[in-house]
């Protein structure tokens, strides 16, 4: 890659395996908003990003190289070597090819631990519409004001956008302030986490050094999160390449691949999962979920 800046934007050329618009919609994150084709801004690490796309170039707008440097490089994984880990994945398990091959530009983004904690909290039995709501009215309700946008016709969306509140701010909102951002029986969850968060109950450096089974049973410990979100928060924030979430998408896709149809419970998934792709779970995960979803593998074909 090379990196230089330009009338005050970050511009990134050679750019390999990645594909903004893959990486931002495949279900990871929740806090952003398409402007066009391959142009979304992005609140993320209590900034907010405007960034683009075409062919191997990246244009982080209105960006500094420090924050580039210390922020975004490692937001986007994008010192990882991505072909490697495809050719050792396709080694593994050629069934992935095709995914892979669909879902190319999927990169695995490392969030901030506190607020992928509560997105996927609010994740549960939920469509990536609404969850992006839920975000985005907790943020507008408890959140820091990050910046407006006012220029429709540049294809930037007008309005006020705000960064993900800490776990003190959705305290002193309270419980009720967040049932009123539609969060539903999720409510008293969020406020558990932010409890256990504030108390040193939870730590997310604590978590990182955990090795992969602790930190899953030390994320349980939250009232409301289960395997799923447990995995899915070790993959997204805590760099636990090798977590399988299972949700209902991954299940019938893994079942439709691997299980003949059937009905599969998921610890048996998540233990096949671990003993076919090892340290690389995460990435068949995210290659295998985007894919299949979009392709709607197994829905119809599940036998009962």
């Amino acid at each position: 890659m090379n990196i230089y800046t330009e009338d005050n934007n970050v511009i990134i050329t050679g750019v390999k395996d990645f594909k903004l618009s893959q990486t931002l919609e495949c279900g990871q994150c929740f806090h952003f908003a398409k402007l066009r084709d391959e142009e979304y801004l992005i609140s993320a690490m209590q900034r907010l990003l405007h960034i683009s796309q075409e062919s191997d170039v990246l244009t982080l707008h209105d960006t500094c190289i420090g924050d580039y440097e210390n922020i975004w490089r490692g937001y986007f994984d994008l010192d990882r070597d991505y072909a490697e880990i495809k050719e050792k994945l396709l080694a593994k398990d050629d069934a992935l090819k095709p995914a892979i091959d669909a879902m190319w530009g999927v990169r695995i983004l490392n969030q901030d631990f506190f607020e992928t904690l509560i997105s996927f909290i609010i994740s549960q039995n939920q469509q990536i519409v609404r969850i992006k709501q839920i975000v985005a009215a907790i943020s507008y309700n408890c959140g820091r004001r990050l910046g407006e946008t006012t220029d429709e016709k540049d294809g930037i969306l007008p309005g006020t956008y705000y960064a993900f509140p800490d776990a003190k701010a959705i305290l002193d909102a309270g419980v009720d302030r967040i049932y009123e951002c539609k969060a539903g029986f999720r409510s008293p969850y969020i406020i558990d986490a932010c409890t256990k968060y504030t108390d040193g109950t939870i730590n997310g450096m604590e978590l990182l050094g955990m090795d992969y089974a602790a930190c899953i049973d030390k994320l349980k410990q939250i009232k409301g999160v289960g395997d799923k979100v447990a995995n899915c928060v070790a993959l997204f924030s805590l760099g636990k390449r090798n977590a399988f979430p299972v949700d209902v998408w991954i299940k019938r896709i893994m079942e439709s691949l691997y299980f003949d149809g059937d009905n599969t419970p998921v610890q048996a998934i998540q233990q096949f999962a671990s003993d076919r792709y090892g340290e690389y779970g995460g990435y068949a995960q995210q290659y295998l979920f985007y894919f299949g979803k979009i392709n709607e593998i197994g829905k119809k074909s599940r036998k009962q």
